[in-house]
């Protein structure tokens, strides 16, 4: 039997603790740090619960992946009375229950006195936390929680791998916070981790901010496929050799916390998991109780989404629900955990071979419904990431996912029932209704791309060299005051004001009828069949997935306005655009039908060769 310490109790001074204290603990009177001795005080006689999501113990995961055999709760304390009561959650409850029998009072002391709880652990627990009663003010440090474990420890080395493109802000506070946190702690996980930074614009201060295990590695603008797949090599070919691999976006906030528990999960996972991923969550970088996705899976209709609905995470019976979820049949077959937070076992890498060389964009989820592994989520694993709402690019949607999910399904089988043609299709006449053609012809272009066959995507540079194109042929948006003088000097356009638009505007809709709706759905806003130029305009959201049909009906011309950055275009409905989008797109189905049979067979006799380490280390100049 083995004892080890596994999660330290936490407390941070960031925005998102201020912001949200009750991601570590609920209470009626103030936590705050102590500058001057540096501890943590409980001010003032109350109830301090910590049976949040960094501060709870998910006992029940705990036991179904690991050897996990008994816990008990470390605190230290020092100040007035208190009592000190451990808490569970079962699958019902909406609040924090105390266990019966499993407290312990102190007496008030100006010393530091030591509490170590053994925690009462039942097969109906999803779980366990505690609450702090106190007659005063109480001081706490050095808390943690403790795990028995059956056997000796994995032996892991532990690789921290990120990619950045031109996101110096964001990577070099995530670099410090590894260094002091991690690289500089007591803990063991300071003596097997590394962490590389591929460094795709070439921005960073190399020497600067390499050092004792951290490594900023200058790379060619190779996207996050590339970015990642050579964090994958550099952890292979490290002496000592890696075994598990954490891929991390760049423009996140990270808890230095969770990849400690990252890495002391791993040490005890039990056989049959130590090739499961584990899955971090992406919380809303604006909005940080919210967690957005901790495991994905592709739909059906062919596009990504979250296993699971949103979940505020300052919610008890959330914090419940997020370790109980069980996923349907179709998502456990077409499962994925997002490279925002993703540790991969570099034998299933080994195994599976590296990722696809699409640049941006599905890499992530094609490789992992391509391992078919088993997947581990748990409370207090994540990051905070930016919305993707809040950075809508066509480049990306319109081209790169487009392209990038039928060359995953045609070359390693990726969901096999999704219908991308289907929502090509859909996306294609959605633009065409909205008068977005520039965004249209994007989903055209990432389709003849991927008619190409694989000797289009395979030549180095050419994945960079497809991306670079989108962004130049994607409607270019301009900043409000270059809209508004655009909007005054044109006619129809009279009266719009952009300070007089507001959210509610933008993202209103109005009511249809039924001969509306038929009259819409057989002529595309009046442009196949029946053809009318319209007359006025409306303003609508630039988010490509949004359908405002009732605003947007016999309008002219349509104000699209990007309004978290205060940018927008002029659409101008154009019948004859929209039919040579509508013939080229024939042209292209016709050639799909005629050949595509073909082009499968030779994007799957390229896997083997895409996904090779001889591959890769050539298109990475490696060699």
């Amino acid at each position: 039997m083995t004892s080890m310490k596994f999660a330290n109790i936490l407390l941070e001074t960031n925005p998102r603790s201020v912001a949200y204290p009750a991601l570590y603990c609920r209470s009626n009177q103030p936590v705050v740090f102590d500058k001057l001795i540096h501890e943590w005080k409980m001010y003032d006689a109350g109830t301090f619960d910590f049976s949040t999501y960094f501060n709870s113990l998910s006992v029940m995961k705990l036991k179904r992946y690991t050897r996990a055999t008994g816990f008990t709760l470390h605190l230290e304390l020092k100040g007035a009375a208190c009592e000190v009561l451990q808490t569970m959650g079962d699958a019902f409850a909406h609040d924090p229950i105390p266990v019966e029998g499993a407290s312990k009072k102190l007496e008030a002391s100006t010393k530091w006195q030591t509490v170590d709880l053994p925690l009462t652990v039942t097969d109906d627990m999803v779980i366990v936390g505690f609450i702090i009663k106190t007659e005063g003010a109480v001081s706490i440090r050095n808390s943690y929680y403790e795990l028995d474990v059956d056997g000796e420890l994995n032996d892991v080395e532990l690789v921290l791998s990120t990619t950045t493109f031109k996101k110096e802000a964001f990577i070099e506070r995530n670099i410090d916070l590894v260094k002091n946190q991690i690289i500089g702690s007591n803990d063991s996980i300071a003596d097997h981790f590394h962490m590389y930074v591929m460094d795709n614009g070439r921005t960073l201060d190399v020497e600067k901010l390499s050092g004792d295990r951290v490594q900023v590695i200058p790379n060619d603008n190779v996207g996050g496929a590339g970015g990642f797949t050579r964090g994958m090599i550099t952890a292979m070919e490290q002496n000592p050799k890696a075994t598990n691999i954490l891929l991390m976006d760049d423009d996140v906030a990270v808890s230095p916390e969770s990849i400690k528990r990252t890495y002391n999960l791993l040490r005890i996972l039990k056989p049959e998991h130590r090739e499961d991923m584990i899955s971090g969550a992406m919380l809303n970088y604006e909005i940080g109780e919210d967690q957005w996705e901790d495991i994905g899976n592709m739909t059906q209709q062919g596009t990504f989404a979250g296993c699971k609905p949103p979940l505020r995470l300052t919610l008890f019976e959330d914090l419940i629900y997020n370790e109980m979820y069980t996923p349907t049949k179709w998502q456990r077959n077409n499962m994925y955990a997002a490279w925002w937070y993703c540790c991969i076992p570099i034998s299933v890498i080994e195994k599976n071979g590296l990722p696809l060389p699409v640049f941006v964009r599905c890499d992530d989820a094609e490789y992992g419904i391509r391992c078919k592994t088993g997947f581990i989520t748990m409370n207090s694993l994540c990051v905070w990431h930016m919305s993707f709402f809040e950075r809508y690019n066509a480049a990306v949607e319109r081209y790169q996912t487009t392209r990038n999910t039928m060359i995953a399904q045609a070359t390693c089988g990726m969901a096999p029932g999704a219908d991308f043609m289907r929502e090509l299709h859909n996306n294609i006449r959605l633009e065409l209704k909205k008068f977005g053609y520039a965004n249209a012809e994007l989903c055209l272009d990432a389709f003849e791309d991927f008619l190409k066959g694989p000797s289009f995507i395979k030549k180095p540079g050419q994945a960079e060299q497809s991306f670079m194109a989108a962004n130049r042929n994607k409607e270019q948006l301009v900043d409000f005051a270059t809209l508004q003088a655009q909007a005054n000097q044109d006619p129809e356009l009279a009266g719009f004001d952009i300070k007089e638009i507001d959210r509610q505007l933008i993202e209103g809709d109005k009511p249809r009828s039924l001969p509306e709706r038929l009259e819409d759905l057989i002529t595309d806003n009046n442009q196949r069949y029946i053809k009318k130029d319209g007359t006025g305009y409306a303003v609508i959201p630039l988010q490509g997935w949004l359908y405002p049909a009732g605003a947007i009906r016999g309008k002219h011309k349509l104000v699209v306005l990007d309004w978290y950055n205060r940018k927008g275009t002029i659409r101008v409905k154009d019948v004859k655009r929209y039919q040579q989008i509508k013939k080229r797109y024939a042209r292209d189905l016709k050639y799909y039908k005629a050949n595509i049979e073909r082009i499968r067979k030779e994007y799957a006799e390229a896997r083997s060769e895409l996904t090779s380490l001889e591959y890769w280390k050539n298109y990475l100049k490696m060699e």
